[in-house]
């Protein structure tokens, strides 16, 4: 068990956890408002403003909010959002663990950035130094990027100057990458067939745009196993990257455990294999018990509790499946907790290489590769189902 903290050295210090955010309440009004600031996000729409506007303005938020309240509705808990309520749940949890305050802030909806910051000052009215963790374990830019460029530009607004240290994706970390091992291994305990790492899903345009060398994702099959710079910002090989040092860890044969990704939406071409369609086939191929994790997400959500937990086990279960089971997602697991406790109580020397001071830009990847940010090592209709997000 972690020793615990008081302030210390570090009492002119603040750290903001950042999460993607819910809606207010169930009310459509409310769902409505979170969607259209989620959507109308240039890093997740990335289109043009007017076209972004008419595409969510005219398609979108006329019919969604509805269907994406009774989403919300089917997960909801006395005390509001999941995603807000175990976002808050690991902010108590790591409180007394850690050197310096802790708040939350969501890059969609409440609480903002701002009340994030003045909740700090009113532990700390001196505070000159503050840490950004998105909590992200992998890079893209409509998550990781969106959620840092978005709190260090409103923290800008009111504390101009502010010195400010931002954490890095941290995939392959090995204290992460065990804590999620833990979570996962006594679920073997009974048995199953098959183990499926389902991560969120994302454009393939979003990985080429992400690549800052603008010549190494997508540029041929085995892209994500040829080493390069390009997997600092590829979500793809971090994911896979993940899914592989989990499974040796916990000594799994490789016909046991496989990767695909959720949330496919539009007609865009999406990265592959899809969930939806991996849920249908493996009963198919003789996996009638099968496990599901979702490590993309630190925290249960939407996708997480209604998508996968819901949506996702109708769909196995209609296909042929006979047992599933959604291993919950690390949430305040005491190890994680601890883990994220270790980053920064020792983020001046073991974990140095997971904090970087703040860069002022709203090109974010472009600035981190120039510096050597580190790696931790119209298309035609999308044919067969899909698992549309429920927001």
């Amino acid at each position: 068990m972690a020793k615990i903290a008081n302030f210390g050295p570090m009492n002119n210090k603040g750290l903001i956890l950042v999460n993607l955010g819910s809606p207010d309440s169930l009310a459509v009004s409310d769902v409505k408002k979170y969607l259209r600031q989620f959507l109308m996000d240039e890093r997740v729409i990335d289109a043009p403003y007017l076209i972004r506007m008419m595409i969510v303005e005219g398609f979108v938020l006329p019919f969604r909010p509805k269907k994406s309240a009774e989403a919300y509705a089917s997960v909801w808990t006395e005390k509001g959002s999941p995603l807000r309520v175990l976002t808050e749940d690991f902010r108590q949890a790591l409180k007394p663990l850690v050197k310096l305050p802790v708040a939350v802030a969501m890059r969609y909806g409440n609480p903002t950035p701002q009340k994030a910051l003045a909740d700090l000052l009113e532990e700390v009215p001196f505070l000159n130094e503050l840490w950004i963790a998105p909590m992200y374990p992998h890079y893209a830019m409509s998550s990781y990027e969106t959620a840092l460029v978005y709190v260090q530009e409103e923290i800008e607004k009111v504390t101009p100057g502010m010195k400010v240290k931002v954490l890095q994706p941290f995939y392959n970390e090995t204290n992460y990458v065990d804590a999620l091992v833990k979570s996962i291994r006594p679920y073997l305990n009974e048995p199953f067939d098959h183990l499926l790492f389902s991560y969120h899903g994302l454009p393939v345009r979003h990985l080429k745009k992400t690549d800052p060398t603008k010549s190494h994702c997508y540029s041929n099959s085995d892209c994500c196993n040829v080493k390069s710079s390009a997997w600092s910002f590829c979500y793809k090989h971090q994911v896979i990257e993940t899914t592989k040092l989990t499974a040796a860890a916990l000594q799994l044969d490789e016909k046991k455990f496989s990767y695909s990704f959720q949330s496919r939406l539009g007609r865009d071409e999406w990265i592959k294999p899809f969930t939806v369609e991996r849920l249908q086939n493996l009963p198919k191929e003789g996996v009638k018990k099968l496990l599901v994790v979702c490590p993309a997400f630190v925290s249960d959500c939407l996708e997480t509790l209604e998508e996968m937990a819901i949506r996702g086990r109708e769909t196995f279960l209609e296909a042929g499946g006979e047992s599933f089971q959604l291993i919950p997602c690390l949430n305040s697991s005491p190890v994680w907790v601890e883990t994220f406790a270790k980053y920064c109580n020792q983020s001046e020397d073991k974990y140095q290489e997971l904090w970087k001071l703040r860069l002022v830009t709203t090109s974010v990847r472009d600035i981190f590769y120039r510096i050597g940010f580190p790696a931790l090592e119209v298309p035609p209709k999308p044919k067969g189902p899909t698992h549309q997000p429920a927001y």
